[in-house]
């Protein structure tokens, strides 16, 4: 079972770890801060060294309780103590882009009641996808208005992780329009943005919102009926 220490601290950028099973080109630690991707946010990428030996990790993937990592070259064996390095600007830039995609769905929860139907994205780019029947211009530059505001306003975030029953107690825990949570889990990670939105989730965020900085609304688009995207983009600094 690899401990996943991104769920507690999503600043870590280095950590110390053991090889405990290799199969082919990939292994698994017992602990590791490379998320391996979901919920729309992509794997981290990074390296591997032990001995002055360095592997490019160039994928994580998880795997019931383990997490895969992908290396370059005949991985390290069994037993091998490795030093990890996430990719930090690339992940920065994940977490920035998922807080602002919770920002993003806060607000249109909060004001407009509506669902989350889908969901990406990518280092400083991302689309969310909701129940809407119309959207225009001014409507959209109204959304993109109050996310600001809400970078504006620092809001801190919290995370937990709580038993099952109790985290389904909280009203409105899942906003996607389709809960996509496996019902065997026995824990249930939550993201607060204080004052605003309280979801469960499994990804890296920043620790407040005024790290994410600008959003801008770059597009929206009709996908169906009442299915309207909403594509933001954020500065690289």
């Amino acid at each position: 079972m690899t401990e996943p220490l991104y769920q507690t601290d999503a600043y870590q950028q280095t950590f110390d770890a053991r090889v405990t099973a290799v199969d082919g080109s990939a292994v698994t630690l017992d602990r590791t801060a490379f998320y391996p991707g979901g919920g729309g946010q992509p794997h981290d990428v990074g390296s591997l060294s032990a001995g002055g030996q360095a592997w490019a990790v160039t994928q994580a993937r998880k795997a019931g309780a383990e997490i895969w990592h992908e290396v370059d070259g005949p991985p390290p064996r069994v037993g091998t103590a490795v030093q990890g390095q996430i990719d930090w600007t690339r992940r920065y830039q994940l977490m920035r882009t998922h807080t602002a995609m919770h920002i993003l769905c806060g607000v249109i929860f909060r004001d407009y009641g509506a669902s989350v139907t889908g969901g990406n994205m990518q280092p400083l780019r991302g689309r969310m996808d909701f129940e809407f029947e119309t959207m225009r211009q001014e409507f959209v530059r109204a959304i993109e208005a109050k996310i600001n505001a809400e970078v504006a306003a620092a809001r801190p975030l919290k995370v937990a992780i709580l038993p099952r029953e109790a985290a389904f107690q909280i009203p409105d825990l899942i906003r996607t329009k389709i809960n996509l949570l496996p019902p065997g889990i026995a824990e249930v990670r939550t993201v607060e943005i204080e004052g605003l939105d309280l979801q469960a989730d499994g990804g890296t965020h920043v620790a407040n919102t005024r790290e994410v900085g600008q959003i801008r609304i770059v597009d929206y688009k009709s996908k169906g009926k009442i299915n309207k995207r909403i594509e933001v983009a954020l500065a690289a600094a």
